[in-house]
């Protein structure tokens, strides 16, 4: 996997690339549109990237790692914080900055569609490292009598990514989606409270 992320150049191409397609939508936003924001010549946009579709995988990646890096920093930095508060901070770094821009775009529904068609593989491995670590954080907080799980730690992690997934299809809009994810927050980390005092009894 390249890294996008170090090169000020792509840094540059990547930002343009997510004002434009937030604006035009993933159809119609052009190379041209893209190397205009970034500050450069279509021939030099090219250079880096060989198409717009190139470009929205790339984004998917740098979307993924920083989600990977908000979210291990926020499960893991307070072990003794109730487990709801842990998680409602969890899934609003998880989405960030670039969720709340897309989710504001009246071309969202049309981006996460494009992302699906192009980036299947990508999103299959994002999630599958963001699963990974809502799994370490649920076994390790059971290791430590801090959680109690119904279920394998597995299962409920994969039931925390795959609810946060399809709440952005459910949400009218940004603010409704930050309501949503407050709600599953309260509703799974009240749920390991809860588990734990009856295994107490």
């Amino acid at each position: 996997m390249r890294d996008d992320t170090t090169d000020p150049r792509r840094q540059a191409i990547l930002q343009a690339a997510i004002q434009a397609f937030a604006a035009y939508g993933f159809r119609k936003t052009s190379m041209d549109d893209i190397a205009r924001g970034a500050g450069m010549s279509r021939p030099a946009l090219y250079l880096h990237y060989r198409n717009k579709e190139d470009i929205f995988r790339a984004l998917i990646e740098a979307f993924y790692a920083a989600n990977a890096d908000a979210l291990r920093a926020e499960l893991f930095a307070a072990p003794d914080r109730p487990p709801q508060e842990t998680l409602a901070a969890a899934f609003r770094v998880q989405g960030g900055e670039m969720m709340e821009l897309l989710m504001r775009s009246p071309h969202g529904l049309e981006l996460f569609e494009a992302s699906s068609q192009t980036s299947m593989d990508l999103l299959s491995r994002g999630e599958e490292t963001l699963t990974g670590l809502y799994e370490a954080w649920l076994r390790q907080g059971a290791d430590h009598g801090r959680l109690a799980l119904a279920s394998p730690p597995r299962a409920v992690a994969r039931t925390i990514t795959a609810a946060l997934k399809g709440m952005k299809y459910a949400a009218e809009d940004y603010e409704s989606y930050v309501t949503l994810l407050d709600a599953l927050a309260r509703l799974v980390g009240t749920g390991l409270v809860a588990c734990n005092t009856l295994q107490e009894k």
